[in-house]
């Protein structure tokens, strides 16, 4: 399915918006973040893949490797990390902690009784159970029945505590807000709802980390975007909104085309463009891509995306699939990338429009548009990554290695 958004428009970055989302607050988030031990140095890479190009008949495809970016493996060590430290900045206003000093546990003994807690389809529990550890905090994660056992073991060797329930992921938020109110603790979600969204805030403008790198790679000060279009991954909607808020309020009116791609039976991202107002999925939202299987769209992400995402679309699961092997396969030219089963929806979606009949012109797709995916996340869970593709991440790294040193 794929719709044109009829609010989208071509403005700059408004007023509004900026007081709650900002490139000055994203920068300083970033700048927080460096230090912290569970990150690698420097920006995650920029690849170039110019045979998937030629195949695509783009004049450029480019793809950002947020699998590098720590340990974790995956864009949300940039978000529940930051909401964390900001949370507990509010939380603990007469103690004067040190940000960074707080991500290398100096405060423990002051945080010893204080308790986060979230539900999660893997990455974001991930995130805010390292963070949680880093700082001295305790962690409690809910996971609901989707949730593989080798993505909660994940979770829990970062010390959190893990609840275990039957339903779905959003009942899985429902019930960790009950069990944050029954005990004091707090919830720190990546999607927002009535009268919650400052933590949900926090997490997508630790995502304009990303968008950040990508500019100082490419365009640096410049008015004129590197790129004419960016394909991103749906989910609630936190990071496309992390990352579309950053380049609208960099590029303005002359932003590149933003298009959002989200599993078929998950499309509550595509539901809202058709309301015009944030939607729930119409479908199952039992998709392999976990991380996007997602019911509800966040109220606070959609505040961004309503009028700067020009289309939205679905992709079915074997797409997904398809797009993870391609990349994994590489090249002569393209360097073999490992991408999880989450990451991919752009790609998937880029494919599918250049093959289906007049949509690549719809949205202005040519032989000399310059395209930007962002792969979110690497092989998370090893064994699924393993299962779908009939060949270890291990395996995909050797032949990236191999690439490497034959380029």
């Amino acid at each position: 399915m794929f719709v044109a958004n009829s609010q989208a428009r071509r403005q700059p970055y408004p007023e509004s918006l900026k007081t709650v989302m900002s490139i000055a607050k994203a920068k300083e988030s970033g700048q927080w973040l460096s230090g912290w031990a569970r990150l690698n140095a420097g920006a995650t890479p920029l690849y170039s893949l110019p045979d998937l190009a030629q195949e695509l008949g783009v004049a450029e495809v480019r793809i950002k490797d947020e699998s590098e970016r720590s340990v974790l493996g995956s864009f949300k060590a940039l978000g529940a990390p930051i909401a964390l430290v900001r949370l507990i900045l509010r939380t603990f206003p007469d103690h004067n902690f040190d940000p960074r000093q707080l991500l290398e546990g100096r405060y423990a003994n002051d945080l010893a009784d204080f308790t986060v807690i979230s539900a999660t389809d893997g990455n974001h529990g991930k995130g805010l159970a390292a963070a949680a550890q880093s700082i001295g905090c305790h962690c409690v994660i809910v996971l609901h029945a989707n949730v593989s056992v080798e993505r909660e073991d994940a979770i829990a060797a970062y010390g959190a505590k893990i609840i275990r329930i039957e339903g779905n992921y959003d009942e899985s938020v429902e019930k960790a807000a009950s069990l944050a109110t029954a005990n004091g603790w707090t919830v720190v979600s990546d999607t927002s709802y009535e009268g919650y969204e400052i933590i949900p805030r926090d997490v997508m403008q630790g995502y304009g980390t990303i968008s950040a790198e990508i500019i100082d790679a490419t365009t640096g000060d410049a008015a004129e975007p590197a790129f004419t279009h960016v394909f991103l991954q749906g989910g609630v909607g936190g990071l496309a909104a992390g990352v579309v808020s950053y380049m609208w309020e960099q590029y303005g009116a002359a932003r590149p085309t933003f298009i959002m791609v989200e599993p078929v039976q998950a499309d509550c991202l595509y539901q809202s463009a058709l309301q015009g107002k944030p939607a729930k999925a119409t479908g199952s939202v039992d998709s392999v891509m976990a991380g996007l299987a997602c019911g509800e769209t966040s109220p606070l992400a959609w505040r961004f995306l309503e009028s700067s995402v020009d289309f939205f679309m679905t992709i079915q699961d074997e797409q997904a699939v398809s797009a993870m092997r391609r990349l994994a396969a590489g090249s002569a030219r393209d360097i073999p990338i490992v991408a999880g089963e989450s990451s991919v929806a752009g790609l998937a979606g880029l494919i599918q429009l250049v093959k289906g009949e007049n949509q690549a012109a719809d949205i202005g797709l040519t032989a000399d548009s310059r395209v930007l995916l962002i792969s979110t996340e690497g092989a998370t869970a090893p064994g699924v990554y393993a299962h779908l593709l009939g060949e270890s991440h291990a395996s995909v790294l050797e032949r990236q290695k191999a690439w490497r040193s034959a380029a």
